[in-house]
């Protein structure tokens, strides 16, 4: 075997799904659904993103797939265990530190695919971590947490997102556009340059 990891295969093979999930979707949930059915062990990771404005909190944000991820598990109980944990720092250093195994990552066209192979194969040479690319329903192909946040600012009846994010996360959006969150306001007074 030419580089990479050489170390022994481990007994449970523990996935790890990381993600800011600003906010969660239907197409994250479809992700760790099929995830369930691939892996012994699930573990959704709310990721602090220094670089990004989130919309909602780190602790909204794990409440919220918490509380998602329980409907999933309710509906479907014959499948992998699934937690949900906040992490800060590298991705590959919070997936050594809960034993995971493999990366997963929902792939909704091209672009996704371009950026997730080059991260797979550096999470691969620099931490022996394997990636297992889930793509996504046709349904969800086009669904992103930005686009959610940018028709949640500009759109008067946010009902019409029902089709792309549980009802939670509708009534969050509601409550966050009713306190003029900062990070809605800023998508509805964007910079213009001339």
């Amino acid at each position: 075997m030419e580089g990479g990891y050489t170390g022994p295969m481990p007994a449970c093979h523990i996935a790890l799904y990381p993600g800011s999930f600003d906010p969660m979707t239907f197409g994250h949930l479809d992700v760790i659904e099929r995830g369930r059915r691939l892996f012994d062990e699930l573990i959704v990771a709310v990721g602090r993103n220094p670089g990004k404005d989130p919309l909602f909190t780190l602790d909204e944000r794990v409440e919220m797939a918490r509380a998602l991820v329980d409907d999933v598990v309710k509906r479907m109980p014959g499948d992998a265990p699934v937690t949900v944990r906040a992490f800060g720092g590298l991705t590959v250093d919070f997936a050594r530190s809960v034993g995971a195994t493999v990366l997963l990552r929902g792939i909704r066209n091209l672009s996704d695919l371009q950026y997730e192979v080059q991260q797979a194969v550096t999470n691969r040479e620099v931490a022996g971590l394997e990636t297992a690319f889930i793509v996504a329903g046709q349904s969800f192909a086009y669904t992103s947490s930005s686009l959610i946040r940018q028709i949640a600012a500009m759109g008067a009846d946010l009902s019409s997102l029902s089709a792309m994010v549980p009802p939670l996360v509708v009534e969050q959006l509601r409550r966050k556009k009713a306190e003029n969150h900062p990070a809605l306001v800023s998508l509805q007074n964007p910079i213009v340059e001339g």
